[in-house]
């Protein structure tokens, strides 16, 4: 698990790194730049993470393949394949929501001056969710066959990309235009752009890809498997699209209370997301050790890589809670200039909510984990469901209830969030630990469609 594992880690991490990076040289511009910034990635999140869940459809239906023949390369081929037609099917919808993101913010009420900002940020960025998409296809194919190290080479090779993108367009330098937070969009599309043409140049290359031909007859359609991918992956996409578009309420929220509060709210969510694209990331090795074990029809095989999987998650979480309870105003000072005035209001209530965050952590790497696990056995509707149910029907009415009508403010909407989190994990959890019971298991060994 730890040798599959920390590679795709760290790479979820890396493209974390990317937004995390233009967080943090946008807030070098005040305030209002980054209140705008953060309402325009939390927009891009909700399509990326949707579309995103969707090609998450991908690892489970590789490794139970190659679980049941590690020799599948033809069944290999025509699920990836279909994950690339997935991606250009769904990027479609996306980028027209995106391309309009000003008038999506000004309808829900954000101010006129950052939501035109976050759409100038929005045009500019949103050219570089295709190639991301892609790599995501490809980082599913490496990852199924347990060779997840070159997409983390991909991903750190972005990040450097990045930050000289951001640095040259973001301030002007080496004569550049200064094109303050639009720059920001340019540079980090153009990263994701490297990110999807390093690792294609690898899987075309390196021999132990090469010899699948994911590109073989890429053109010939597939209808079974398309459809077989978009069932498994569309209840994986609402869960994703159920969770991160609670986050955006909470965001909307936070810029109805106050700009500070936004902006505290921002350093909070950068840091929750990087200890959390870290579980993320040994999710998918959970996906892909559990499915091979269900393709081989291994019970106990699928038993210790759930659990393995589980504890190993939680370790992580519970020591980037601990790191945010230790020093929050260091890490409030990595996005904003804690010795600024103007800032003095958003540290403060930022070192409210990395306190509140530390909990929140337990709960949010629990229901990741729970969900991967029983992606693994194929298993997306029932976890759909608990969504709705924690997010929606719990943790969203009750961050209202708190921060609006007992007065609690951001401290309230933080605090709801963490009880629909529990809500859900308990779910998931329950539902893993009565797989067998469930039936979850029926069909180990059979041969997917």
């Amino acid at each position: 698990m730890l040798t599959l594992g920390w590679p795709l880690a760290l790479s979820t991490l890396a493209q974390m790194a990317v937004m995390v990076t233009d967080v943090i040289f946008i807030g070098r511009l005040g305030s209002q730049a980054l209140a705008a910034a953060t309402l325009a990635t939390n927009l891009y999140h909700l399509v990326m993470l949707f579309s995103l869940g969707l090609l998450m459809a991908a690892p489970p239906m590789i490794a139970r393949e190659l679980g049941r023949n590690r020799f599948a390369v033809n069944e290999v081929r025509r699920t990836v394949r279909q994950g690339f037609w997935s991606a250009a099917i769904v990027f479609i919808p996306c980028a027209i929501l995106l391309w309009n993101g000003e008038r999506v913010l000004l309808l829900i009420g954000e101010p006129a001056d950052l939501s035109a900002m976050a759409g100038g940020y929005l045009r500019a960025f949103l050219w570089g969710l295709l190639p991301f998409l892609g790599f995501l296809v490809l980082r599913s194919f490496v990852a199924a066959l347990e060779r997840p190290q070159w997409a983390l080479v991909a991903a750190l090779f972005s990040i450097v990309f990045n930050i000289f993108g951001n640095w040259l367009l973001v301030f002007g330098n080496l004569g550049f235009p200064r094109l303050e937070i639009v720059g920001s969009g340019i540079a980090s599309a153009c990263a994701n752009l490297m990110l999807f043409l390093v690792l294609l140049v690898v899987v075309l290359r390196d021999r132990r890809f090469r010899r699948y031909r994911v590109f073989g007859r890429f053109w010939q359609p597939d209808w079974p498997r398309l459809a077989a991918f978009w069932k498994l992956g569309l209840p994986i996409a609402a869960v994703s699209t159920l969770e991160v578009s609670v986050f955006n309420a909470a965001a909307f929220m936070m810029g109805w209370i106050g700009e500070a509060e936004l902006a505290a709210h921002a350093v909070a969510l950068q840091l929750v997301g990087v200890a959390f694209m870290l579980v993320v990331g040994l999710s998918q090795a959970v996906t892909v050790r559990v499915g091979l074990a269900f393709g081989a029809g291994d019970k106990a095989g699928v038993m210790r890589a759930g659990w393995i999987g589980f504890g190993l998650g939680m370790t992580a979480m519970a020591i980037s809670g601990l790191v945010m309870t230790l020093v929050p105003e260091a890490l409030a000072g990595i996005f904003l200039d804690t010795r600024d005035p103007a800032n003095a209001r958003a540290v403060q209530l930022a070192v409210t909510f990395l306190a509140l965050a530390a909990l929140f952590q337990l709960a949010d790497g629990a229901q990741v984990l729970g969900i991967a696990a029983l992606r693994g056995l194929h298993d997306t509707r029932q976890p759909m469901v608990y969504g709705i149910v924690g997010y929606w029907l719990i943790g969203l009415p009750l961050s209202v209830y708190l921060a609006f009508g007992v007065g609690l403010g951001g401290a309230g909407i933080w605090t709801g969030l963490t009880v629909g989190l529990c809500v859900v994990a308990a779910l998931m959890l329950a539902r893993w630990t009565r797989r067998e019971r469930l039936g979850l298991l029926a069909g180990a060994g059979r041969t997917a469609t």
